[in-house]
């Protein structure tokens, strides 16, 4: 999936764990590792402004764009002129 979700990075900056994240954005630990391990479908804004308000980021330090393996490989090899 091209979307990354970087909240241990967050978590650890904050020294904070994942149980008093959860308890403090309102979810189970069992969503918000759903959530942190990228196999989340969605995330409901309202629960990312949560992570923002709790982790006191932006979304921008929660998730970033990545492109996709085919896409990198075929920007590869046009690149190298095949």
């Amino acid at each position: 999936m091209p979307i990354i979700v970087e909240i241990d990075v967050m978590l650890a900056k904050r020294k904070m764990s994942v149980g008093e994240l959860a308890e403090r954005v309102g979810i189970t630990p069992a969503n918000l590792a759903v959530l942190k391990n990228g196999r989340a479908k969605a995330v409901r804004f309202t629960t990312l402004a949560a992570l923002c308000e709790a982790l006191e980021c932006q979304p921008g330090d929660l998730l970033r764009w990545e492109p996709a393996e085919a896409e990198k490989a075929v920007d590869a090899a046009g690149a190298a002129g095949g």
